[in-house]
């Protein structure tokens, strides 16, 4: 793709994230306690996620016909050389609740490639961006994570879903917190990997994530100069899922090992 092109896109994400949210704050503000459902155990839906996700479909359709769309809640197709990964709200538990801790989080992926990330938390103005080979930002200023370089020093989250059976959970916290990490849950994968981009934790890890919840959170913690695991490894792990592992570089190594999940190199980048 050139570099116009390229330009272009992340204008564009930059704009519809930022309206999506004014969707989403906008649905946010109106809720009534107990107006939501569940799709599984402890797996919320609230009517914005579809109002959300029409609205960035519609919009990345009427910009960018060419291009393939992913969404949560309508799924979509990942054939094609440009896709969009769309979560119209992540932290859908916390949204339903009345816990300003959710966001949109959009990834633009092209070859397989993630180049476009942008994650927004309407209620705090928060907009963290990530571009292949350009660095990570939270509004303009540049991202760095964090220089901790023992667990015993650290601030790891983990996540939870119902893809994951409990005993798994609890040996994975187990074996972080033995390691001597301060452990958090923060339920939205998405914002956790932003806060791990921006320095506020030193690590995520989730045994398993799907495509719309971490294609771009991933991408802002390297271009933050952190590290991640290998997923997504084929483009059939866009549809299907997979273990998230993302860290500063100090802790990554112990991360890994404690988890059992392997860093990405560049042998298995490729």
């Amino acid at each position: 793709m050139s570099s116009t092109t390229l330009d272009e896109r992340e204008n564009a994400l930059h704009g519809i994230i930022r309206d999506a949210g004014l969707v989403a704050l906008d649905c946010y503000r109106k809720r009534r306690a107990g107006e939501f459902s569940l799709k599984g155990r402890q797996d919320f839906l609230t009517e914005a996620d579809g109002l959300v996700e029409a609205r960035v479909f519609a919009q990345l359709r009427a910009r960018f016909p060419e291009d393939s769309l992913l969404g949560e809640e309508t799924g979509g197709g990942s054939g094609g050389s440009r896709l969009w990964v769309v979560d119209p709200i992540d932290g859908t538990a916390n949204f339903a609740r009345g816990i300003d801790h959710f966001c949109v989080a959009i990834a633009y992926v092209e070859d397989g490639q993630t180049e476009l990330a942008a994650t927004y938390n309407p209620v705090t103005g928060e907009l963290y961006t990530a571009r292949r080979g350009r660095g990570a930002a939270k509004n303009g200023v540049p991202l760095r994570v964090a220089a901790t370089s023992t667990l015993e020093t650290a601030s790891i989250e983990l996540g939870w879903s119902h893809h994951t059976p409990e005993g798994e959970y609890i040996s994975l916290f187990t074996a972080v917190f033995s390691g001597g990490a301060s452990v958090r849950r923060g339920a939205s994968g998405a914002l956790a990997l932003a806060w791990v981009a921006e320095g506020r934790t030193d690590g995520y890890v989730e045994y398993f994530m799907n495509a719309w919840d971490c294609l771009g959170g991933l991408l802002m913690v390297r271009e933050a100069g952190g590290c991640t695991g290998t997923f997504p490894v084929t483009s059939a792990d866009l549809v299907m899922g997979g273990p998230v592992l993302a860290a500063a570089p100090g802790v990554a190594g112990h991360l890994a090992e404690v988890t059992g999940l392997p860093l990405m190199t560049r042998e298995n980048s490729t």
